[in-house]
């Protein structure tokens, strides 16, 4: 009871950040596109640092602070019409879709790759290419509602998530 009324008296308290969409300890994904990495970062650590394939043109991929609305295991490949868990399906094995100019997850996100070799090289449509297995363990921890923060810049990863709040 003492800990809840802790809790209320600090979260009802005019200085707490209301106006901050991340708040200290919730999850974060960043995606540093000046240097085709993704951190993870949880619990105040970076539990994750993976390098990823960003678009050809830095206009291709947005920067800004996002919301993941979608999730998906073996994700179905519209453009082409090929199902999910088909070895020629671009996408892989999971979808992470996230809200950038106000879409709904469908259009942009964080996915797998059936070119493997694309990972750290600028070569998307604009969504966020992973190694399998990162995107695997990251897709079965980050919940629909995690923020996303893709970015173009010289700062770390820890430096970045001190700005918006996490660390």
């Amino acid at each position: 009871m003492q800990l809840f009324l802790t809790l209320l008296l600090i979260v009802g308290s005019p200085f707490w950040p209301f106006d901050r969409e991340v708040l200290p300890g919730d999850t974060l994904v960043i995606i540093n596109k000046s240097t085709n990495e993704l951190a993870w970062i949880n619990d105040g650590k970076v539990q994750l640092v993976t390098k990823v394939a960003t678009g050809k043109t830095n206009e291709m991929t947005p920067e800004g602070l996002f919301t993941v609305k979608v999730k998906a295991k073996n994700p179905y490949y519209r453009k082409a019409n090929i199902p999910g868990g088909e070895p020629q399906n671009p996408l892989g094995t999971r979808w992470i879709g996230f809200d950038a100019f106000g879409t709904d997850g469908r259009i942009y996100g964080l996915h797998g790759t059936n070119n493997p070799f694309s990972i750290g090289k600028y070569i998307s449509e604009g969504c966020i290419r992973l190694p399998k297995n990162q995107l695997e363990v990251l897709y079965d921890y980050i919940p629909v509602g995690t923020k996303i923060l893709i970015v173009n810049s010289g700062q770390s990863f820890k430096s970045l998530a001190y700005e918006i709040g996490v660390m």
